[in-house]
Formats: structure tokens, C-alpha cells, sequence
């Protein structure tokens, strides 16, 4: 294999000629082989650390930290990676120690050889220009990873919201149409009141939206960086104005509204808005989980389960049982929820355990919030148009039910008073009669009296 020689202050290393990282890159994917997931793996942080790169390059040419053919290469080698190329490149793995230092000099290198090339050298010729001193000048890892980590995410955050909008949606049609199926509500899995299966499927909408609303929130706070901070929040090494002038980069290059924190020694060791995502996520996680065991329980049988719905059929569901199928779309939903819900622990545990002015644990925080973004987004999308789309209601089923259960008497309260009401339930239940009738049998109440009551009690 054609090589090249690299060397930094611990040694010197080869490298495969036609790899565009370089020696650091190199000793860390040595040794961090630990999950075997390349930072690739979320494009969008490759994407969101090359916008970052290019702000920088910008503000420093404007501040004459860098002359213009540099940065016109450096620009042009984040264009490409903006743009999705080289993402083969980064190569280390998402689980690291240093606090992201493996995962910023990947993209220092990665931009620096290619900016080589650009400007008509080979790859390795730093002495044209530098990893360090070019590509990552007025820079440190600590401003530069958390910083493309809040707008990796902010991005990322926008496909959830949009996979939740649309799950709402297909709720929402469900809601309409069930919305004159009449069946029996239930509290502790028995008999409670009546409502109609359209209230059902308006709640679950209900329910999402409200999550929507909380990580649209979540998000917003992702905006704020400590781009400029440097090292720990004092901006060493930068020029003055830097900070300012680096955010309005940002903003033109990567066309998100970020702004700078408001105390940058604060912002740089602070994860405190990854806490909150994390816990909004696991909200959704939770909830969703919720609802589909509410599908499943509604769904089961087909014969011997309450059998009010019927989930699309999508795969046979035994390999000995013939005929049985599973409902496995929200089988898989609760099984995301339950891996968001170990994540948001992770998350917790890594921002807990910072020290001083920086957090060394946000590899793991962002590795389990790009996981858990990621599965519910396309989990979200497959339960809408794998299972809700699809849905039907079995009509007579819910109504035979809500005609043989006594909680409808709770309707009858007002009118017939408790001790008669509850003598009514006791009675239906050992003559397995149904509460209109032994109504209307005992000249309680007339028929059209009942279902009036019965309808108001579902707020019809």
C-alpha cells in the first residue's frame, strides 16, 4: 500500500496515501476501537463540524489571522464535506476520550489535506498549511466539538418534529373517522364510561403535539454555542472581535439563527441543554410507548382479545402457529422507547460526571442523542404509515361491549341516583343483562331518555 509518513509530538505513524486524515486521526482510531461506529455515521455532526470550520476560516481571514489563499482552500475543502463528500473520512469512533479532540482533528485533517490538494500540493505537505495552526486556528476542541454538536442536533431535531407533525396528522384522520364509534372507556383495564373511539385516537394526537411543542422548545436552546470560547471561556488565542464575528458566520453558513451564549465559561463545561433534550426525548419515548400498548391491547385477539381494532397486517407472526399475526410495528415502537429511556440515563450520568471548566463526556452524550433522535424519527414514521394509516375500527365489536358493560350507569347517576344505579350494575352483571335494558324493563327511564343521557355523557 503507497504511504505516507506524518508525525506529531508523540512519534511519527503511516498513513495510506489516499486517506485525507492524518497521524492524530490515525492514533485514535488505534485506540478507541470501542463501538466500531465511525463519527460518519451522523452526517449530520460531519456536516455541522465542517460549517464550524468554515466560520472560523471566514473570521479569520476578516480578523488577518489567515491570508485569503488558505482560507479560499480551507472554504472550498468544507464545501465538499457541506456538500457530503470525503464523509468516508471520519473515521473515528463516536465513543472517545479526550472530549472530542479525536473527533476535531479528524475534521482538522480532513480539511487540511484536502485544502492541500486544492491549492496544488500533496496530502501531508503541512508546512503549506496546518492541521493546528490553519485549519484550527482561533480555535480549541472545547468550543469547536460542543459547538457543532448543538447545531447537529438543532438540524436532526427538525426531521423528529416533522415525523411527529405528521403521526399527529394521521391520528387526527383516524380521530374523525372513528368519531361515531361508540365504545366503552376503561380505567384500571375495567369498565369505566362510555365515549366514542374517535376521542380515543384525538387524545393520542393531543398527547403528541404536546411533546412537539417541548422539543420545539429543547431546540431553540441548542442555539445557544460558546463558538469563540476556546480552551475554557476566556477566548485565548483568539483576536479581538473574533467571537462576534464568528457567530454571524455561523449564521450565513449553516442558515440557522445560532447565537452566542451569554457567559462563555458557563456554556463551555455546561450540557445542561442536552439533559433537557434528552428528558424531552425520553417524554415522546415514554408516551408513544404508551399509546402503543394501548394499539396492542385494543387490537389483541383476534377472536379471544378485546378486538375493537384491527392493525395491518404486515408479516406472519408465528413459525409454528399457523395464521397468528403479531403486532409488531408497535412491538417495535415500545422496544425504541425502552433503548431512549436507558440513553436519557447515559446522558444524565455523563453531564453529572464534568469536572471544572469542561465536560469530557460529551462523545457518549452525543452519541446517545444522534441514537435516540435518529430511532425515533424513523420509528415515528414507520408506526404512521406501517400501522395508523391503516387502521380500522371493528364497530359492532365496540358497541357490543359498551351494551354489555355497567359502566354505562355512571351516565344514569344524576338521574336515577347511586343507590339505585349501583343496584342496577350488581343485577346486570349476575343476569348478564345490559343496563338499557333492565332500564327500560324496570320503567326507570324511557329508551330515547337513555341514549340522550348516554350521548351527553360523551360530551356528543
Amino acid at each position: 500500500m503507497d504511504v505516507r509518513t506524518e508525525s506529531d509530538s508523540l512519534g511519527t505513524k503511516q498513513i495510506g496515501s489516499h486517506h485525507y486524515y492524518g497521524i492524530q486521526t490515525q492514533r485514535a482510531v488505534e485506540n478507541f476501537s470501542i463501538t466500531d461506529i465511525p463519527l460518519s455515521i451522523d452526517p449530520e455532526m460531519v456536516i455541522a463540524l465542517a460549517m464550524v470550520k468554515k466560520a472560523c476560516a471566514l473570521t479569520n481571514c476578516d480578523l488577518g489571522v489567515l491570508p485569503k489563499e488558505k482560507t479560499d482552500a480551507i472554504v472550498a475543502a468544507c464545501d465538499e464535506i457541506i456538500a457530503g463528500k470525503h464523509h468516508q473520512e471520519f473515521v473515528v469512533d463516536v465513543i472517545q476520550g479526550g472530549a472530542g479532540t479525536s473527533a476535531n482533528m479528524n475534521a482538522n485533517e480532513v480539511i487540511a489535506n484536502r485544502a492541500l490538494e486544492i491549492m496544488g500540493y500533496s496530502k501531508g505537505h503541512y508546512q503549506h498549511l496546518h492541521p493546528n495552526n490553519d485549519v484550527n486556528a482561533s480555535q480549541s476542541t472545547n468550543d469547536v466539538y460542543p459547538s457543532a454538536l448543538r447545531l447537529a442536533l438543532y438540524n436532526k431535531s427538525q426531521d423528529l418534529i416533522s415525523a411527529l407533525e405528521e403521526l399527529v396528522d394521521a391520528f387526527g384522520v383516524k380521530a374523525e373517522a372513528f368519531k361515531d364509534v361508540y365504545k366503552i372507556g376503561r380505567t384500571q383495564l375495567q369498565d369505566a364510561v362510555p365515549m366514542t373511539l374517535g376521542m380515543e385516537f384525538g387524545a393520542f394526537a393531543t398527547a403528541i403535539a404536546e411533546d412537539i411543542v417541548q422539543i420545539k422548545h429543547t431546540a431553540h436552546l441548542l442555539l445557544d454555542t460558546n463558538l469563540g470560547a476556546t480552551a475554557i471561556g476566556t477566548g485565548i488565542n483568539t483576536p479581538k472581535g473574533y467571537s462576534t464575528k464568528v457567530i454571524e458566520h455561523l449564521r450565513e453558513v449553516s442558515g440557522v439563527q445560532v447565537r452566542s451564549a451569554e457567559n462563555l465559561i458557563e456554556a463551555t463545561w455546561d450540557t445542561g441543554d442536552f439533559v433537557q433534550l434528552s428528558g424531552t426525548l425520553k417524554r415522546y419515548a415514554t408516551k408513544i410507548s404508551k399509546i402503543c400498548n394501548d394499539l396492542r391491547l385494543l387490537s389483541s385477539g383476534p377472536l379471544c382479545g378485546l378486538g375493537e381494532i384491527n392493525l395491518p397486517k404486515m408479516q406472519p407472526g408465528s413459525s409454528i402457529m399457523p395464521g397468528k399475526v403479531n403486532p409488531v410495528i408497535p412491538e417495535v415502537m415500545n422496544q425504541i422507547a425502552y433503548d431512549v429511556i436507558g440513553k436519557d440515563v447515559t446522558v444524565s450520568m455523563a453531564s453529572e460526571g464534568g469536572q471544572m471548566q469542561l465536560n469530557a463526556f460529551e462523545p457518549v452524550i452525543a452519541n446517545c442523542l444522534f441514537l435516540s433522535l435518529g430511532m425515533l424519527t424513523r420509528g415515528s414514521r414507520i408506526l404512521r404509515e406501517k400501522c395508523i394509516q391503516g387502521i380500522t375500527a371493528n364497530r359492532e365489536k365496540c358497541e357490543e361491549y359498551l351494551d354489555k358493560s355497567v359502566g354505562i350507569v355512571t351516565a344514569l347517576n344524576p338521574i336515577l341516583g347511586y343507590e339505585v344505579t349501583s343496584a342496577l350494575a350488581q343485577e346486570a352483571v349476575a343476569e348478564g343483562k345490559s343496563i338499557k335494558k333492565l332500564v327500560i324493563e324496570k320503567q326507570l327511564l324511557p329508551a330515547e331518555q337513555v341514549d340522550a343521557l348516554l350521548q351527553s355523557a360523551m360530551g356528543q
